[in-house]
């Protein structure tokens, strides 16, 4: 499965007095790179809401490599960087358009139901094969 990069423009109410990018900004990214991800895979967060599932972020790491300004466009990179079957962890890697690294991260997820974890592998089996099917495909690419 060929998950297509998220392009999101540097908004200037993004930024701070001196023109940079705040901080906090490279999180709501991850965030909105996370949904379209998700979304590309078939399990979007309508569908998760429909089956009554939530997906609460239980860890984050950013780390900032290179400022981003105003009107710059920059390229989101998500895929998986763990998954046990109970737990999901995502990796970011944002660039610029000179393909310079600004951000790189992960979130850690797990799937809530009815005040319950799921454990994806054995309640939702279908979710599960798609994960490690995209497990299996960055191994081999």
């Amino acid at each position: 499965m060929e998950i297509t990069k998220y392009t999101h423009y540097v908004q200037y109410y993004e930024t701070d007095k001196m023109g940079i990018t705040h901080h906090s900004n490279y999180v709501r990214w991850m965030e909105e790179s996370r949904v379209d991800f998700l979304r590309q895979i078939g399990w979007d967060y309508a569908k998760f809401e429909e089956e009554g599932i939530i997906s609460p972020v239980i860890g984050i790491n950013c780390k900032y490599k290179h400022s981003t300004t105003f009107a710059e466009t920059i390229t989101i990179t998500v895929g998986i960087e763990k998954y046990s079957g109970i737990k999901l962890v995502l990796k970011y890697k944002m660039t610029n358009q000179k393909d310079e690294l600004v951000c790189e991260g992960t979130s850690e997820h797990c799937f809530i139901k009815n005040d319950r974890i799921l454990q994806i592998n054995k309640d939702y089996p279908a979710f599960h094969e798609v994960l490690m099917g995209l497990l299996e495909s960055q191994k081999n690419g």
